[in-house]
């Protein structure tokens, strides 16, 4: 396989890189970024600045898989249950993706990558919706990387969702099928995520998508998520190379 052209890695990251079997790499990535709170608290900062601090990460995340050859990228972003912390805290964090996805929309672009949104339309402000179907529709053509923010997010909330969108459809229930069910879901062309990383050191899966990640690989970092950079994404991408997805059978 021809080197990388690395875009975001220092040349020695790089080099690790390529010494890695990229045709193997998740096509699928998914991550749980957790820990922006405790990294502005450990700090004395207030926590709407470790918000801000993730917002570098999340760039360096679009970079590094764009450079990888990652075809799909998903970010839970705000989880249904988040609507419980400090309204000002939930307002700040609404204007910061807001406003970084339309500073970031021309970047994005040009990059090929394509903005999706995962979650429920229903509570968003009315100007987040508009931001998220405005990069929608101006970068559905890009193929280089689908990026999907989990928004409103919660697993169960989706498969409840999609069981009620095959009911309105006047499905059978005795008659429902695995495919049924994924088809109806938020997002149902994607694949499912291969990988799934959690960062500030936590070990569950806190509703995020159940029915998606049922054999995924779980990978989880003490990094708090300000800090996650490419020396924590390749320990993960190294570790998922050595296991063995035998998707409940066994291998010979």
């Amino acid at each position: 396989m021809a080197e990388l052209e690395y875009d975001g890695f220092t040349p020695e990251e790089a080099a690790v890189i390529n010494r890695l079997d990229r045709s193997r790499l998740p096509r699928h990535l998914a991550v749980i970024m957790d820990g922006n709170g405790r990294w502005a608290t450990q700090r004395s900062l207030p926590r709407v600045l470790g918000h801000h601090a993730g917002v570098e990460t999340v760039r360096f995340m679009i970079t590094a898989c764009h450079s990888l050859g990652i075809p799909y990228l998903t970010l839970y972003s705000f989880s249904t249950e988040n609507w419980k912390r400090p309204e000002a805290e939930v307002q700040a964090l609404m204007a910061l993706i807001e406003g970084q996805l339309r500073n970031e929309l021309v970047t994005m672009d040009r990059k090929g990558v394509y903005v999706r949104h995962l979650g429920r339309r229903e509570g968003l402000p009315d100007s987040l919706l508009q931001t998220l179907d405005d990069c929608e529709a101006q970068t559905r053509h890009n193929t280089a990387l689908t990026l999907s923010f989990a928004i409103n997010y919660s697993g169960r909330a989706e498969l409840l969702d999609a069981v009620k969108r095959l009911a309105r459809a006047g499905h059978d229930a005795a008659s429902l099928t695995e495919e049924d069910i994924t088809g109806a879901m938020y997002l149902p062309a994607h694949p499912d995520p291969d990988l799934v990383i959690r960062t500030a050191g936590e070990m569950r899966m806190s509703n995020f998508m159940l029915w998606e990640a049922a054999y995924a690989e779980f990978w989880s970092t003490p990094a708090f998520w300000p800090e996650f950079r490419a020396p924590q994404l390749l320990a993960a991408l190294e570790e998922y190379l050595r296991r063995t997805r035998k998707y409940g059978g066994v291998t010979s």
